[in-house]
């Protein structure tokens, strides 16, 4: 931002709202993560306290006041708008919101939620929202689009081709100058506090970190922080402070009391013209600890010195070296770093604090996931760390990990994986590379070399949940469902008490190898973990369809009938759960209701050839004879060669008696 003196692009927007208040040039983000630093905001306090240390798995407790509660309890209106799926209210932060407005747009089935909406959609409903106030109101305003991929509208996609993020900045700056327009336009900056700031920034490549959340560097925790209201001058700060400050600033310009729990400091003093105390500010970075057994990162800032404890730890001089270039840790005695980081620790923990983590549901892993948030999980976390455990020493594997993906993409395809490959020889425990390389083989139709790949990152981290996944889901692919079976005996890991997708893999096993008793258990087990799913509900009726048949039990085929209508309540668009219903319907004798489910199935997804012929089989059993022939004929027309001869020959006698009856 031009304000804070960047020379890359003018933020003309946020620039006029520096001018009208005071800038913070060191205000800093506790952790490097979104949600973990929004609670740090919303609570004003950090997360030895809250207990939200990243974004997966964890959930504000309700025990917990947010300011927006507080605001409400002193009758302010309370709205919030968010940009993307780490905010969504199942995390806990709507809490005390009026209106908690956190829609995605869907996209068809099968393919994730859209993550994130653009920021002029934010701004459209936050000021949809604030035009009907009529009371003192609370606007949170989240806009996420300065996150990776960076992929900005025109015109700022072609005005920033080379740097695409910058090109996101300069986007936002723009949609929120439509908010500061209408601000301005009602007279409202007058009887208005406005409070700009970031819940982290993106490294870009220094330090060896493409986006953010693995390190506590500057590049990441330093944060942008304006704040602006009645009265207030321009000016500068230069003093250190942080996200957990802004509760208490909040109450002490609106004359509120302030919470004893609070953790920070009002910056009114600074506002001002004065001086605030310094203190000092905690902050982590845990996300690589949380999602990958890595070392943790923990540390402060305080008398412009920053110390960072990790198993290398680092200690920089801020005022002489703001970009952390020079570690002055093993020309200082640490001792008393360590001392004072524990006493912050301890100052700022809840015994609340451990109650903040929560498995989540397989939406909210798959929508972390293709957020880049979740790429391999450890089962148990290590209590000690080595140097080999290092977020410095580990971050360059991982990057490598992904980067032999781009190459592979760009047609260096050897390269891509000589590299996976010589990551392992490197580091056996590293279960990314398995993961990606196992990926390469499969892009390859080398299905057979991806699941041996597998099989031995299984072998070597055992631990690993995402590696065992993907080991039984290129298992599935491969056919090989008894192996299946066989590599999930005995085992067990946490996330089998969250994620449904694994009991739904179990039960396609056990449904492939015509075990219809288990594979339904399985798929009631993965129901109990996500109860809207339409794949579930019809891999379950698919199961009891199929043991109804072989048992010839009318109470079971009605149970599937009632699992398929599910399917299709929760998504109407969904092909293969009507051609489930059409199956249970004809073996009920219901043949108006299979006919109207087989070609609603075929008008979704005209390629269900088991759809087409139990269509032509029904049209039989009412006995229309000329639409069954039609039926038939158009299914040995698309699919007799591929069907093998004693089928052939059933659908050409089928086709005969046909014709015969038309005679």
């Amino acid at each position: 931002m031009s304000c804070y003196g960047s020379e890359h692009l003018d933020t003309p927007n946020i620039d006029g709202l520096a001018e009208r208040g005071v800038l913070f040039s060191r205000a800093f983000a506790n952790t490097s993560t979104t949600l973990p630093s929004h609670v740090n905001i919303l609570l004003g306090t950090t997360p030895p306290y809250h207990g939200v240390h990243d974004n997966i798995n964890f959930v504000v407790r309700e025990g917990f006041l947010t300011l927006a509660e507080y605001l409400k309890d002193h009758d302010y209106s309370n709205g919030a708008f968010i940009g993307a799926y780490p905010l969504h209210a199942k995390f806990g932060l709507n809490q005390g919101f009026d209106t908690y407005d956190d829609e995605m747009d869907r996209l068809p089935f099968q393919d994730f939620m859209s993550e994130e909406r653009k920021g002029e959609v934010v701004i459209d409903r936050a000021l949809s929202w604030l035009k009907t106030r009529n009371s003192p109101w609370f606007l949170w305003i989240h806009c996420w689009d300065p996150h990776d991929p960076y992929e900005p509208p025109e015109p700022y996609l072609t005005q920033y081709k080379e740097h695409p993020y910058t090109g996101e900045v300069a986007y936002v700056d723009f949609v929120l100058g439509r908010f500061f327009a209408y601000l301005e336009e009602n007279n409202l900056f007058e009887n208005t506090l406005v409070i700009f700031t970031g819940d982290h920034g993106e490294s870009l490549g220094q330090h060896g970190e493409k986006t953010h959340g693995f390190f506590a560097y500057n590049t990441t925790i330093w944060i942008p922080l304006i704040i602006t209201s009645p009265g207030i001058e321009k000016r500068r700060v230069e003093q250190y402070v942080s996200h957990i400050d802004i509760f208490p600033t909040v109450c002490d310009i609106l004359n509120l009391e302030k919470p004893s729990f609070l953790q920070g400091i009002s910056l009114v003093p600074a506002l001002k013209g004065k001086k605030v105390p310094q203190r000092p500010i905690y902050f982590e970075s845990l996300h690589p600890y949380c999602s990958k057994g890595w070392a943790p990162l923990r540390g402060f800032v305080f008398n412009k010195e920053k110390y960072i404890r990790s198993p290398i730890p680092e200690l920089y001089d801020l005022a002489a070296d703001f970009d952390e270039k020079n570690n002055l840790a093993a020309k200082r005695k640490l001792d008393r770093f360590e001392k004072q980081l524990e006493k912050i620790m301890s100052d700022y923990i809840s015994p609340e604090s451990e109650r903040a983590e929560k498995r989540l549901d397989k939406e909210s892993l798959e929508k972390l996931r293709s957020l880049g948030y979740i790429s391999s999980s450890q089962d148990t976390k290590k209590d000690s760390f080595s140097r080999g455990d290092d977020v410095k020493v580990l971050l360059p594997y991982y990057n490598q990990a992904m980067e032999a993906l781009e190459q592979y993409e760009e047609g260096n395809k050897k390269q891509g994986f000589e590299t996976l490959k010589s990551i392992i020889t490197e580091r056996n425990d590293f279960a990314v590379a398995y993961i990606n390389l196992a990926d390469l083989y499969k892009r390859e139709k080398r299905l057979r070399d991806a699941v041996e790949v597998l099989k031995i990152g299984h072998e070597n981290v055992p631990s690993d949940y995402f590696v065992f996944f993907s080991l039984l889901l290129y298992l599935q692919e491969a056919g090989q469902y008894k192996n299946i079976i066989q590599a999930f005996h005995g085992k067990s890991y946490l996330q089998m008490e969250y994620d449904p997708a694994i009991w739904n893999l179990l039960g396609n096993a056990y449904y492939k190898t015509s075990n219809f008793e288990k594979a339904i258990d399985q798929y009631k087990m993965a129901l109990s973990l996500d109860a809207e799913s339409q794949l579930l509900f019809a891999n379950l009726g698919e199961a009891q369809f199929s043991l109804a048949v072989k048992k010839k039990d009318k109470v079971m085929l009605e149970k599937a009938l009632q699992n398929f209508q599910t399917a299709v309540k929760l998504d109407p668009e969904y092909a293969l759960a009507y051609a489930g219903l059409g199956k249970a319907f004809r073996l009920l004798g219901r043949s108006d209701y299979a006919i109207a489910s087989f070609r609603k199935a075929l008008d979704l997804d005209d390629k269900l050839d088991e759809a087409l012929y139990v269509l032509g089989l029904t049209y039989l059993d009412k006995g229309d004879k000329y639409k069954a022939l039609n039926t038939l004929t158009l299914y040995k027309k698309k699919y007799y060669d591929s069907l093998p001869s004693h089928l052939k020959q059933q659908v050409d006698d089928l086709i005969k008696s046909c014709k015969e009856e038309k005679k």
